[in-house]
């Protein structure tokens, strides 16, 4: 298989990483939606966007629903376990003293998204903007913690992963029947996590989608994106990766919405639309902050060859349909 997990792109980063610092010290911050949640919305109280009842966690290390939106681990863990690193707990677990805050800190919350107004139904949720609020509080602490010198070192030499609007599919695709509640058969999560497009502006209902064309609203989540960005290099940022859109087109709710129930061309193409408005984005900042190292990590390819494709990845539960597109 020429892939597994998709986290490929998320590998070469951890194995660059460990240039960096040794994985002992390795400190990373993790943002995103549903697909990186590690718990955050289980202390949302009136949050409609959580995860904490059974099935989630079936095959997660000890079987129970911890508030990941997945039946085993989330990508932020991939990452951690090839750094050789615990997950980083979730930023709504710890006090503003707790030490683990000098270890690293997972802000990710389903439902967030690039927008505010993104994902509003679900009443509560921190969008990307609550997200890096709470990392400055993280620094604010960890300054009063170990002094500004080494605060500023620490989150200089962390390393940010951004998961907001992907749809990846978790390693539990790839068939493991050692590890699996039912062996032989995957309970594989199709993750999409493009909040802005599928819990916004894809929303008949919803005032984006009567307001903006596809071209402007895509060149609104990159001018968002852009200030975002930014203001996580003035807090400190220098090593960051970008998780990009998948085939939002092929996932069920888009689907659903053609005769045929294949994949919409025309949210697809919107799709890669902004994935290369983020690559020019990532390219610009790259330029502007000479001694940052920000990476636009690009699985929309590999994730349309799983869903054209399953079987060669193993067994699934009929989640997919072969050759899915659509006008």
């Amino acid at each position: 298989m020429a892939i597994q997990g998709l986290a490929l792109a998320a590998f070469i980063l951890a194995a660059k990483a460990t240039t960096w610092v040794s994985a002992a010290s390795l400190v990373t911050f993790i943002f995103g939606d549903s697909l990186t949640e590690v718990g955050n919305n289980n202390y949302l109280q009136y949050s409609l966007a959580r995860s904490d009842y059974p099935w989630y966690g079936i095959d997660y290390a000890g079987g129970k629903a911890t508030g990941r939106f997945t039946n085993g681990r989330t990508i932020g863990d991939i990452i951690s376990e090839k750094l050789g690193i615990p997950p980083p707990p979730p930023y709504l677990s710890l006090s503003k003293n707790d030490d683990a805050l000098l270890t690293g800190v997972n802000y990710a919350s389903g439902g967030a998204g690039i927008l505010n107004d993104t994902g509003l139904y679900f009443i509560q949720r921190l969008s990307f903007d609550d997200q890096i609020d709470c990392f400055k509080k993280t620094k604010e602490s960890i300054t009063t913690k170990i002094g500004e010198d080494a605060a500023n070192k620490l989150c200089n030499e962390a390393m940010y992963f951004i998961g907001i609007g992907r749809l990846v599919f978790t390693s539990k695709c790839i068939s493991n029947s050692a590890t699996s509640a039912a062996p032989g058969i995957n309970h594989c999560l199709l993750g999409a996590g493009s909040n802005d497009y599928v819990n916004n502006y894809l929303q008949p209902f919803l005032a984006d989608g009567q307001q903006y064309t596809p071209e402007e609203f895509g060149e609104l989540l990159i001018s968002t994106l852009d200030k975002q960005l930014t203001r996580l290099y003035q807090l400190g940022a220098r090593m960051v990766a970008f998780h990009g859109l998948g085939p939002l087109g092929c996932i069920p709710s888009q689907r659903v919405k053609s005769k045929t129930r294949l994949c919409l061309k025309r949210v697809n193409a919107w799709v890669l639309e902004f994935n290369s408005g983020v690559e020019n984005l990532i390219a610009t900042l790259n330029h502007r902050f000479p001694n940052a190292k920000f990476t636009f990590a690009d699985t929309y390819g590999d994730v349309l060859d799983l869903i054209e494709n399953p079987t060669a990845y193993g067994k699934f539960n009929h989640l997919l349909i072969n050759n899915p597109t659509d006008a």
